[in-house]
């Protein structure tokens, strides 16, 4: 009698190590590009076919009675998983239950346009360009931030924020226009009143300034310039803003045929700050700008060593004799290339 029920305690020994592996074992392989992406209005059978499309696992019965067991079928949580190799089928279904999703790392540097930021929503997220773009180009949209079409990218802070993958774009430019609340605190707004700007005017004033230079000393310095021009009525005739316009940043020097094109962005043709930024300036510009000391400064150009910081004036006629220092210094390398 022994012998027979030491077999039957053996075999439910090795059913029962079969169904503890099969439920707990590491058993679940890590889909090729790391995350499992289940999207909106996704069914059971889409979530099942896609597992076993990718090589996660091969559902079967410790699947389906987990799932069953979970009530997964009328809960599904649309979203972007991380699933590594190792997981346990166990994990894996109270991860997909409970919705506990890996958020997209979604970062943001230099943007210059609405269609840049759109693309670099539907590179990163379930909803796709033409409906970001779509957005960011409807007022109804925008006004619901409190901005418009043009103002839409002051909303856009460069930084790394976390987002869901399912996000809707409201949703997302609702997390950026969070974010922008939190920037501008009382300590820079008050810096912003200080200087008889408003935070957007400052963030316009920051993205010109971003465009104009990569020297850190003279960033306040430029922007002083473009603000005394701006409070003395003066047209602020900044060539980044023709680029902008012109949607060709690949112009290197900006002619007099340049600054003929018709645009409310164009600042040589129209007075005052253009209707909306030029780029996401960095935190470090915008604060460059925020700080800057007044000045006298009316003008600035590049200075002849071309190490790329530039020469500032007070009067139209000294200005002249740094830019023909410039333009020489210009000239003497051309020439040195032949």
């Amino acid at each position: 009698m022994k012998k027979p029920i030491l077999g039957i305690v053996a075999l439910a020994a090795v059913v029962m190590l079969i169904i503890l592996w099969n439920i707990f074992g590491p058993t679940i392989n890590s889909p090729e590009k790391k995350y499992f992406i289940i999207k909106n209005g996704a069914t059971y059978e889409d979530v099942v076919a896609n597992l076993e499309k990718e090589k996660i696992t091969k559902p079967g019965f410790f699947f389906n009675t987990l799932m069953g067991q979970a009530n997964y079928k009328s809960n599904i949580k649309p979203g972007r998983y991380e699933i590594k190799d190792g997981t346990s089928l166990y994990s894996l279904i109270k991860m997909l239950k409970s919705g506990k999703q890996a958020a997209v790392k979604f970062i943001i540097n230099k943007i210059r346009t609405k269609e840049d930021l759109a693309g670099k929503i539907g590179n990163n997220f379930e909803c796709d360009s033409l409906q970001a773009i779509n957005f960011l180009n409807n007022n109804d949209s925008c006004i619901s931030f409190g901005l418009d079409t043009n103002k839409i990218m002051s909303a856009v802070i460069p930084n790394t924020y976390e987002i869901n993958f399912g996000s809707s774009v409201r949703a997302i430019m609702t997390k950026l226009k969070t974010e922008q609340d939190k920037f501008w605190n009382e300590s820079r707004i008050a810096k912003a009143n200080a200087k008889k700007l408003t935070p957007t005017q400052i963030y316009i004033l920051a993205s010109i300034v971003e465009e104009e230079t990569n020297a850190t000393s003279d960033k306040p310095l430029i922007a002083s310039v473009y603000k005394n021009r701006f409070f003395t009525g003066q047209k602020m005739q900044a060539d980044p803003t023709v680029k902008f316009a012109m949607k060709d940043f690949a112009i290197k020097r900006v002619l007099l045929k340049h600054l003929e094109y018709p645009s409310p962005y164009n600042t040589y043709k129209n007075a005052g700050f253009p209707p909306g930024p030029i780029c996401t300036p960095s935190v470090k510009t915008i604060d460059a700008v925020l700080d800057a000391t007044e000045t006298n400064y009316m003008f600035f150009v590049a200075k002849a060593d071309l190490k790329g910081y530039s020469n500032f004036a007070v009067t139209y006629a000294e200005h002249l004799i740094f830019a023909k220092q410039y333009q020489n210094a210009l000239d003497e390398r051309i020439r040195s290339k032949k």
